[in-house]
């Protein structure tokens, strides 16, 4: 079995309690990911946040909790979802009954 690299991969063997294994698993199963590879994928993304030649505004992804899981294909709409503001709807003036004269 080879890995991404082309090398054989190193076994690891990690412990979790049952929370953190329930919310891995769901978060996993939400991408289509196996809980393997969302472990592989958080460590090389905790290692390059830490990687000083690498650009700072890379460094820092995959650092933000709780993002649309689908923001890379979407990235346009939540922008102008965030930033610009939405049309109100205009009303249109109540109409007066008209006074009758006396």
């Amino acid at each position: 079995m080879k890995g991404y690299n082309g090398k054989m991969p190193v076994p690891v063997q990690v412990y979790l309690d049952e929370h953190e294994h329930a919310r891995l698993a769901k978060w996993s199963k939400q991408r289509g990911w196996t809980k393997s590879d969302a472990i592989r994928a958080a460590i090389r993304a905790f290692m390059r946040a830490s990687d000083p030649d690498l650009d700072p505004l890379l460094a820092g992804s995959g650092m933000i909790r709780g993002l649309p899981p689908d923001l890379s294909e979407n990235f346009d709409r939540y922008l102008n979802e965030t930033y610009i503001a939405k049309k109100t709807r205009q009303r249109k003036p109540k109409r007066r009954k008209p006074r009758i004269r006396r």
